[in-house]
C-alpha cells in the first residue's frame, strides 16, 4: 500500500476516534479540544484527498 492511502487511513481512523469521543460526555474544555483535532483531522485528509499521487507511487 502506497504512503498516501496510509496516511488517509490513518486520518480516517483518527477521525472516527474523535468522532467517537464527542459521543461521550466530556467537559467544556475537552470538547472543545476534541472538536478542534477532529477539524485539523479532517482538514488535513481532505489536502490529502486533493493532492497527486505521493512520488514514485
Amino acid at each position: 500500500m502506497d504512503t498516501k492511502n496510509l496516511r488517509l487511513r490513518t486520518h480516517q481512523r483518527n477521525i472516527d476516534r474523535y468522532e467517537g469521543l464527542l459521543k461521550t460526555q466530556l467537559t467544556d474544555a475537552e470538547r472543545q479540544f476534541v472538536e478542534k483535532r477532529l477539524s485539523e483531522e479532517r482538514f488535513s485528509m481532505a489536502n490529502l484527498e486533493h493532492t497527486g499521487p505521493a512520488p514514485g507511487a
